[in-house]
């Protein structure tokens, strides 16, 4: 079936849906923020990187929804790495999606709050095209015409990150997300900051910084990240 393309505004800090698919809104909360999105327009690959509460997930798959709204990409691609935080669940029932799905929740979260739960809306643009899965399933596959986001890459290895990044395909887009002080991998350097330095100055590839003074969660948030 052929889907009306949806007009998207860039208008007042803004993107927003000004067609059918009305519940898709991004307000543009810092200017780093809006930087990262200038840098999405202009790059291929971008990295966005730095504190917890930034908005840097919600607005890697913002950006991704925006491209399918405008029929510019044909697919979304959410990725994680099946990392811990400083605990062992142990043995998870269930088939893979259902044992990968804990890890994924933090990227279901964002597309319930950009795209609403549930709706006939939700279902025909997003989730037809919406793929979710751990970094470790995509060896061997090539994303053409697709939004491809790596999120919590500071849990990754060189070797994840160079797996992730080399499935990039024709007309495809790519955004990696990470903190590297809140890695949970038992390493003394970051790979993701190692990847980053290695690519620099390539072009078609960006990176925007996150500090203390862009999260935008609870301003308590802010305090816990500068002491601890």
């Amino acid at each position: 079936m052929q889907r009306k393309k949806q007009t998207i505004s860039v208008l007042d800090g803004k993107l927003q849906s000004s067609s059918r698919f009305k519940q898709f809104y991004l307000q543009f909360l810092t200017d780093t923020q809006k930087q990262a999105y200038e840098e999405f327009t202009r790059n291929t690959i971008l990295f966005l990187v730095g504190q917890a509460g930034s908005g840097k997930t919600h607005l890697a798959i913002a950006f991704a929804i925006k491209e399918i709204l405008e029929n510019s990409k044909e697919k979304i691609l959410l990725s994680r790495p099946v990392v811990e935080a400083g605990e062992n669940l142990g043995f998870l029932p269930g088939d893979i999606d259902e044992k990968v799905y804990p890890y994924m929740l933090p990227l279901y979260d964002c597309l319930d709050t950009l795209c609403g739960k549930t709706g006939t809306d939700r279902r025909e643009y997003i989730d037809k095209r919406t793929e979710v899965a751990p970094v470790a399933f995509l060896r061997g596959r090539t994303f053409n015409n697709s939004i491809c986001i790596l999120d919590e890459a500071q849990n990754c290895t060189v070797t994840q990150i160079k797996l992730f990044l080399t499935r990039l395909g024709t007309n495809s887009k790519m955004i990696i997300t990470g903190d590297p002080s809140q890695s949970d991998l038992q390493a003394k350097k970051s790979d993701l900051l190692y990847v980053i330095d290695k690519l620099k100055g390539i072009h078609g590839v960006e990176v925007v910084f996150y500090d203390e003074k862009t999260i935008v969660r609870h301003p308590l948030v802010t305090e816990i990240v500068k002491l601890i």
